[in-house]
């Protein structure tokens, strides 16, 4: 998800916006009102593996006190990645329902072209692509929060460069946002989500999300999901049909769009922050019937941002103004073991 804002920090709408979990064996169909509850409770020892595949395109151009006539104002990242997902067993003094993920990156390729020198391009690629067979963990929280990330830092000790490489997470638990007693063909409902971490306080994606229809979805890619071999037999039972769930976002700021908002940290660390940043995006979602898993996810979004960072104490400061386009792509993959 880039320096500006990233395509997950946008899925975290469901994401930041966006996660979950919670049925498991139970016919996620309920014959009675025919809803689905689309939110799958995990099993230690499962494993499932995806192609996480992202295209982030920033137009924002950044003005500093320094000037400098070789930057460049356009700079496009791609990422592709084969991850493998292993739940794990609860953490000592985790939360009733939190569950625990490891993922590992097992392929990785990673380009970055600018239409100026650009020294972070080159490491950007170098970064990534040196990163297959490395491993972090993360909790996913009642709530479908994403908390307790642990070994992120030893593989990319820039948190900012390594949020390509993670915040696709929150993509793959859409169900927390759903409705709770679950959802009908047909259905069309609203949430409202904070974003967080980033320089503008009180940001919020608006999203109205509708169940568009059952269909067939990938039949090897639907079993995969179901491991271990105990757990194997009542899943891949039911019909292999997805929930296929279209989301439409938009985001603003809460009251004047250009006043000032500082967030705390930055409030800390002595900088005051102000401007605008306006984004809007939709998704498509492939949710198997018989799992809950997330089958398939594809991902636009289209950021415009116009903010300014100043020092308290030296008054200078960076003003960054553009856009940022950003696609993603996830698909569940067959599992190799």
């Amino acid at each position: 998800m880039a320096s500006v804002f990233s395509l997950s920090q946008f899925r975290a709408v469901r994401t930041n916006l966006t996660t979950a979990i919670a049925l498991i064996a139970l016919p996620l169909v309920a014959s009675a009102n025919q809803k689905a509850r689309l939110t799958p409770q995990f099993i230690p020892g499962e494993i499932f593996h995806y192609q996480i595949e992202s295209h982030t395109i920033d137009t924002v151009k950044t003005t500093t006190p320094i000037a400098d006539p070789e930057s460049g104002s356009r700079t496009t990242q791609a990422l592709s990645l084969v991850v493998r997902l292993d739940v794990l067993s609860p953490a000592p003094g985790s939360p009733p329902g939190a569950t625990h993920f490891r993922v590992t990156y097992e392929k990785c390729r990673a380009q970055a072209e600018s239409d100026a020198f650009d020294p972070t391009g080159s490491s950007f690629e170098d970064q990534y692509n040196h990163i297959e067979g490395q491993s972090f963990d993360f909790t996913l929280d009642p709530s479908g929060g994403i908390t307790d990330l642990k070994g992120l830092d030893k593989i990319f000790p820039n948190r900012s460069t390594a949020e390509p490489a993670y915040s696709w997470i929150d993509s793959l638990f859409p169900g927390s946002h759903f409705p709770r007693d679950g959802v009908s063909v047909g259905q069309k409902w609203k949430a409202e989500h904070p974003v967080s971490g980033m320089p503008l306080d009180d940001l919020v994606w608006l999203s109205d999300s509708t169940y568009l229809r059952d269909e067939s979805c990938n039949t090897s890619a639907d079993s995969a999901a179901a491991a271990p071999a105990a757990a194997a037999t009542q899943r891949v039972a039911a019909p292999p049909a997805c929930a296929t769930i279209l989301m439409h976002y938009k985001m603003s700021r809460r009251g004047s769009p250009h006043s000032e908002a500082t967030p705390p940290s930055y409030l800390k660390n002595g900088l005051r922050t102000s401007g605008a940043w306006t984004g809007s995006g939709d998704s498509l979602d492939s949710i198997s019937l018989a799992t809950g898993m997330l089958v398939s996810s594809t991902a636009n979004s289209t950021q415009d941002v116009d903010y300014q960072i100043t020092s308290a104490r030296s008054g200078s400061s960076i003003h960054r103004k553009g856009r940022v386009q950003s696609q993603l792509i996830i698909t569940l993959i067959p599992d190799s073991h």
